[in-house]
């Protein structure tokens, strides 16, 4: 993958397996397997792209999007109950 910015790196590299399986890793552990057309697909995306989008792609199909605001934002007056 490309060198990135410390700000756009989100911890997250992937493997291609010789069974075509893709291993999505969240600092060196696995996060997520893709498989089949969902691999192909996967792999598109990311060689297409820049290494920050890649980085939200990865966090999207392993379910890694939160930023730590959630608590802030369950306190807006807008999302009160």
């Amino acid at each position: 993958m490309h060198a990135a910015p410390a700000d756009d790196d989100l911890g997250l590299t992937f493997r291609l397996k010789k069974s075509g399986d893709l291993e999505i890793l969240h600092r060196g552990k696995l996060a997520s397997t893709l498989r089949g057309v969902d691999a192909q697909d996967f792999l598109s995306e990311v060689e297409s792209g820049a290494f920050a989008d890649g980085q939200q792609l990865m966090a999207r199909v392993t379910g890694n999007c939160k930023r730590g605001n959630e608590r802030t934002a369950m306190k807006h007056p807008r999302n009160r109950r």
